[in-house]
């Protein structure tokens, strides 16, 4: 098993921010503590995903974090990312899994035990589960029970993260989940300070308890 840290997962989203201000607010993430980063793009082209993604990696890259390419296996393998994220509607793990080869990091999305146990034996390395609070980001969401996402955590030996609408407020109803970390989006994005945001996350995170 690749020993990942899956603490504070800042996902990104480009349409929070004026453009020149998304590189900054990357940067920020990382310096803040950031243990892994999700580029994710919905309405790129593939060239303007995969620019945006080498930009991305440069940064990701000299803070030693892992980038995670959302949904295109052909923009990670492009850009040499360190792996890939799929949810229920995109490219099966086994599949993500086949052209990545057995070094590269796979996540999947699940909300419930069964596609939690399809998505580790296909050979996903980490789960984000949610929503656990409604989102202002531009995915369709379906609210998990925190129960559910504890019996995710017990279904499976790899990291689990809750995601959906979490801050430092509201994380507390994750205590004694299990869960190894916290996916964040907007908490991040939208704060007026990126890197001080992150770095109250993971000290919140890390109060709770995960396990890390």
């Amino acid at each position: 098993m690749k020993a990942l840290d899956t603490t504070l997962y800042f996902i990104t989203d480009s349409t929070c921010v004026p453009e020149d201000r998304f590189l900054p607010v990357v940067e920020a993430a990382c310096r803040g503590g950031a243990t892994i980063m999700q580029l994710r793009e919905k309405d790129r082209s593939t060239r303007e995903y995969m620019e945006l993604a080498k930009a991305t990696h440069e940064i990701t890259s000299q803070y030693g974090i892992p980038l995670i390419i959302d949904d295109r296996v052909d923009v990670a393998l492009a850009v040499g990312a360190e792996g890939v994220h799929v949810g229920q509607s995109d490219m099966p793990v086994r599949d993500a899994r086949r052209l990545l080869g057995p070094e590269k990091i796979i996540g999947a999305t699940t909300k419930t035990v069964p596609q939690a146990l399809e998505a580790f034996e296909q050979g996903a390395d980490y789960l984000g589960c949610g929503a656990i609070y409604p989102t202002t980001t531009h995915v369709k969401t379906v609210i998990t029970p925190v129960e559910t996402l504890k019996e995710i955590v017990k279904a499976v030996p790899i990291p689990v993260n809750a995601i959906g609408g979490l801050n430092k407020e509201n994380i507390f109803v994750l205590k004694e989940s299990g869960i190894a970390g916290i996916c964040v989006v907007s908490a991040i994005m939208k704060a007026a300070d990126p890197e001080t945001a992150a770095r109250e996350l993971k000290q919140a995170v890390l109060h709770l308890g995960a396990r890390i």
